[in-house]
């Protein structure tokens, strides 16, 4: 599922904006299909403009029936129906999915035999100065067994001691769930962690779901500004 609205804060139409002859939204929709990893992948979204887009271009989308405040939100109404245990979100604003970070994550279920997973989720190390500074970039930190602790736009851990080899990592915008869970998240009032930060994630902390968060290696780029569009479009040629 890729959770899709065409108003965004910081960058308005953003999915909708050319990378390299295609819009945002369509790229990230056939690299999703493309990794052949799913039974079938839909758009969810609020927007004809978006519905149109992918069903012109021969994909699938449904079109959300209420206003939601999250993408989890939207993908729960798609998917509450559907006869399904694993549910994988994608952020629209993902054009260079690939299927080596994605099949990462959906092993994390087939180990979990005792289904004590709730979602599991990527991250990449960061060593940029100005993108671990950056609040558009999520940071994550997690304990011994790669679960999350804590997720925030903030540079977390504070590097007060230099010598011990903090390590930075982003959290890139990619969700496996079971599907019982997101279903809970709609029924879960937002405390203030999650409303101070907007990340929707820090809910599922909030209310003790266990995350489990996968290193990959693949950087790729999230759109979320003009100046990562730009950065996109070079690293796509």
């Amino acid at each position: 599922m890729i959770p899709a609205r065409y108003s965004a804060s910081r960058f308005p139409g953003k999915l909708m904006q050319n990378l390299a002859g295609k819009s945002v939204i369509l790229r990230t929709y056939e690299a999703t299909v493309a990794t052949n990893l799913f039974s079938d992948v839909y758009v969810v979204t609020d927007s004809e403009i978006i519905y149109d887009e992918i069903v012109s271009n021969g994909g699938k989308a449904i079109m959300s029936i209420k206003e939601h405040e999250s993408g989890s939100d939207r993908i729960a109404e798609a998917v509450a129906n559907v006869d399904c245990d694993i549910v994988v979100n994608v952020q629209g604003d993902e054009p260079f999915t690939e299927r080596e970070s994605l099949t990462k994550v959906l092993e994390v279920f087939n180990d979990d035999v005792d289904k004590n997973i709730d979602l599991a989720s990527l991250m990449v190390e960061i060593k940029d100065l100005e993108e671990i500074n950056n609040p558009n970039t999520v940071k994550v930190i997690v304990d011994q067994n790669n679960f999350a602790l804590y997720f925030s736009r903030s540079p977390i851990p504070y590097s007060r001691d230099k010598n011990v080899g903090v390590r930075y990592f982003k959290h890139k915008g990619i969700y496996a769930f079971r599907k019982q869970a997101l279903l809970d998240f709609t029924i879960l009032p937002m405390q203030f962690l999650e409303a101070s930060e907007k990340i929707e994630c820090i809910r599922y902390l909030e209310y003790g779901k266990r995350i489990k968060m996968v290193e990959t290696e693949v950087q790729g780029v999230e759109i979320d500004t003009p100046e990562d569009l730009e950065r996109a479009k070079r690293l796509w040629k």
